[in-house]
């Protein structure tokens, strides 16, 4: 019993610090504040997940999310030149949709939640050695083997598509293409002249006009 308070005094904490971190995302005027607040609002989640013991979710939600996504919004809002003000204009005017819009997800999730499939299951005790992690790896690779491959394929044909996407060659574009760096020579570049260091100069004889003027 004490056991069982004690984990659901840890829950409401965070579910608390999340609560305040997320209303923080949306109301911190500075975007980089903005950012950090969603970074603490991943590591609470993560900690609820351990609660659930989802040991996997948690540490995919601190890798991918935290340790890559957040970073990359983190440089695109400091490299941005970002004006608030003018982010913030017709700010309230927006107000009313975007609170129907909240307050019809949230009466949506209430109907979700509170269907029957949604209910508290019982507690069930596992052996020793149990894994959730490798339980949850049993169970992709054998029962949801296809749509985890069909899965795997769209990602990657997202990946070339983005590759190539990025190198494809523009008429506009002052790109070096690294491999015609490496496999130029120096004969392909430089050309050595020999050449002499003096030259000969004829002497030429003067003629009649230019002997006359020197003799008056």
């Amino acid at each position: 019993m004490t056991n069982m308070v004690f984990t659901d005094f840890i829950f409401y904490i965070l579910a608390t610090i999340l609560l305040l971190a997320s209303l923080r995302v949306i109301t911190a005027r500075n975007p980089v504040h903005a950012a950090l607040f969603l970074v603490l609002s991943f590591f609470t989640a993560a900690g609820i997940w351990l609660l659930l013991e989802a040991e996997f979710l948690a540490i995919v939600l601190v890798l991918v999310y935290v340790g890559a996504v957040m970073v990359l919004f983190l440089f695109v809002v400091m490299m941005l030149d970002i004006n608030i003000d003018k982010m913030r204009e017709g700010f309230w005017s927006y107000l009313p949709m975007a609170g129907a819009i909240g307050v019809l997800m949230a009466v949506e999730m209430v109907m979700i939640l509170g269907n029957k499939y949604f209910a508290a299951a019982e507690s069930v005790s596992h052996p020793a050695g149990y894994s959730n992690v490798e339980e949850l790896g049993r169970v992709i690779y054998t029962d949801y083997l296809l749509p985890f491959e069909l899965a795997s394929i769209v990602l990657l044909v997202a990946i070339v598509a983005a590759i190539a996407l990025t190198l494809r060659e523009k008429r506009e574009s002052k790109s070096i293409n690294p491999g015609d760096q490496v496999a130029a020579r120096k004969e392909d570049r430089l050309r050595v002249i020999n050449m002499k260091s003096e030259t000969e100069v004829e002497e030429k004889p003067l003629d009649e006009n230019s002997e006359k003027g020197e003799g008056t």
